[in-house]
This record gives structure tokens, sequence and C-alpha cells, in this order.
């Protein structure tokens, strides 16, 4: 069985940067995701990731902003849209 998308959503803002926002339900939670999610949110802006949080295999969850990577605390779905959505409106200068 493989993932099922539950969630995909990418849109260009006034700016004319790029957001999408891309959620898997695995079928069986894994080591990297014990969660049982698969994600990959995305924040382009002039052709280059600024803001991005995934959770590819080997790496678990985590974030890249601005050319650095950290570790990222899976709480819920609700909360990474929440902390990714906060992350675009502070690069997009409204927070």
């Amino acid at each position: 069985m493989q993932a099922r998308l539950i969630y995909r959503n990418k849109k260009r803002l006034a700016s004319g940067a790029i957001v999408e926002e891309v959620i898997w339900k695995l079928p069986r939670p894994e080591p990297d995701r014990p969660h049982g999610y698969k994600y990959r949110l995305a924040y382009v802006r002039a052709g280059r990731r600024v803001v991005g949080y995934d959770n590819e295999r080997g790496k678990g969850d985590h974030r890249h902003r601005r050319g650095r990577e950290e570790r990222y605390k899976f709480v819920s779905l609700d909360q990474l849209l929440t902390d990714f959505r906060a992350d675009v409106m502070r690069e997009e200068g409204k927070t």
C-alpha cells in the first residue's frame, strides 16, 4: 500500500513568490515519520527556496530557512501548517 495524498495547495502570492504544501498519509508509521505523515512545504522566491519543511527518509522532521537546516518538532498537522505559514508571513514582511 502506498502513501495517500490528503492535502495539496499551491499558490502564487502577490509578491510573485510561490507557496506549495503537500501532505500524504502513510499506510503505517515509519522510524523517521512516527506520526504517520510525509510532507513537503515550500516557499520559493525568485526561483530559490527560502523556507521549506519536510521529512525525507533518513532525516526525519526538519525545516530549511535561508539556507540553514534545523530539526523541527512535529506536534500535529495543524501546528505544522501554522508554523510554516508564520515563517512565510515573516519572509513576506507581514509580521
